[in-house]
């Protein structure tokens, strides 16, 4: 049997389809991502916000069209939607043949098996939502390039007002370390060179499983293994920052200085009601220490726009405090009222458009703030992971410690050399823009 993914939302959704892509492959099952040749189709959906919803829903209406006019035997819904909206998949989409909980995908294989047997029909697998799943086969790497994501933990404790993640995905539970180092020692083995570390929090991490924050040791065990040259860390939440991961970071060559910081606000009173465990002031202390115990570090955030009850005075506080701070990265997104969350039936509500306004002045702010930082980085010579070469032009596309895959920017790289994906070499930059660089080899430059 041929299958087909379909992976939808975070990266920490695509870590959950590899490892699923895993599994069935031990099974013995194949793989294509040509619909007219797929005898089942898994969908891997994401809830978070109202936009992911409704691509998730539509996404499997579609599949289920291939079930009528096509090839396509099975079809199984998995994931954040499958989690929270059961029920209502198996009532409103018959075409769905199997419905896999979030605390469940290691039970993919086992549910196809009992579909393609005929053993069941209309299959519901769904497991505790605070377990964590156990998967023992080697993940099948999706990216197409030399990096990769590294799940260290699954769901959240830190239920914001606006969140529904800790309804879906439970609450935090750490990958046992010697598991995430069996995994990545499996990435490296496949020419993985940049681990990217992520979870809802990952500055949390151990403190289920050990009794205390644990991302430290984790650092240094995973910048051991060889082949690993790079180790980025996504969402860090700034309260949970301490010496020990500031001192891992900067100690460790292969980590990145580079860290992920969701803010989401800058007023205290709004980020009260979010429920997040900040203040302004704390979010400035940390931003500073940070950039003073380890200079060059590169810091991103996210921000969210018309928050209920956001006043156009707090909205411009964020701004101040965006012009103030200066962060290298920043994304910004419009508020959105998710259902069974507090936040939604708060007073209040910001019209649509005046959240997207908003959420326009902060990235037109931002977008000028990221030219200067850019600039500040021409005449530097950085060391860059080579991801591919422009068509029919002596220019290659890479990206620095500064830049996460598929948020950041890039480096275009002007050589005539003959450069292989995953290469990296030292490049001088030589101009920039608001969010790219440009440069060439330097290679009489020794680190």
């Amino acid at each position: 049997m041929k299958i087909m993914f379909v992976s939808l939302g975070c990266d920490k959704n695509l870590v959950d389809t590899e490892m699923m892509l895993g599994q069935l492959h031990s099974r013995g099952y194949e793989f294509t991502d040509d619909e007219n040749e797929a005898d089942a189709v898994v969908v891997n959906t994401c809830c978070f916000i109202h936009d992911a919803k409704q691509e998730s829903v539509d996404t499997l209406l579609e599949m289920a069209e291939l079930k009528k006019n096509g090839r396509c035997r099975f079809l199984i819904a998995c994931g954040c939607l499958a989690q929270r909206y059961r029920q209502e998949i198996i009532d409103e989409i018959p075409e769905v043949d199997a419905v896999v909980g979030t605390s469940a995908y290691d039970k993919i294989a086992d549910t196809l098996d009992e579909l393609v047997n005929k053993q069941g029909d209309g299959i519901n697998c769904f497991e505790d939502i605070n377990r964590l799943p156990q998967t023992h086969d080697r993940r099948i790497v999706t990216t197409g390039g030399y990096y990769e994501y590294l799940k260290i933990a699954e769901g959240c404790d830190k239920c914001c007002t606006y969140c529904i993640i800790p309804k879906v995905r439970g609450s935090y539970r750490s990958v046992p370390m010697d598991e995430l180092i069996k995994q990545a020692e499996d990435l490296a083995e496949q020419g993985v060179k940049e681990l990217i570390l992520v979870a809802q929090e990952t500055s949390l991490y151990g403190t289920d499983l050990y009794g205390e924050k644990s991302l430290h040791r984790l650092l240094h065990e995973l910048a051991a293994i060889d082949g690993i040259e790079w180790i980025r860390i996504l969402y860090c939440y700034p309260e949970e920052i301490d010496d020990t991961l500031i001192q891992a970071i900067k100690s460790e060559p292969k980590v990145c200085h580079y860290l992920d910081l969701p803010i989401q606000h800058a007023n205290d009173a709004i980020l009260k009601r979010m429920g997040r465990r900040t203040t302004k002031q704390d979010l400035i202390d940390i931003v500073k220490k940070l950039r003073s115990e380890i200079p060059d570090i590169c810091l991103r955030t996210t921000l969210i726009t018309g928050f209920p009850g956001e006043t156009k005075e707090q909205h411009e506080e964020v701004l101040d405090f965006i012009d103030e701070l200066e962060f290298d990265r920043l994304g910004a997104f419009t508020y959105s009222a998710e259902e069974d969350t507090p936040a939604a039936g708060f007073d209040n509500q910001i019209d649509e458009d005046v959240k997207a306004a908003r959420r326009d002045a902060v990235m037109e702010l931002q977008q000028e703030i990221s030219a200067d930082r850019s600039a500040e980085v021409v005449g530097r010579t950085l060391k860059v992971m080579i991801e591919g070469k422009l068509a029919d032009e002596d220019v290659y596309v890479g990206r620095t410690y500064r830049d996460a895959p598929n948020v950041d920017g890039y480096v275009f790289v002007n050589t005539d050399a003959q450069l292989m994906s995953g290469d990296f070499i030292p490049v001088k930059i030589t101009a920039s823009d608001n969010y790219d660089l440009i440069g060439e080899p330097d290679y009489e430059f020794a680190e």
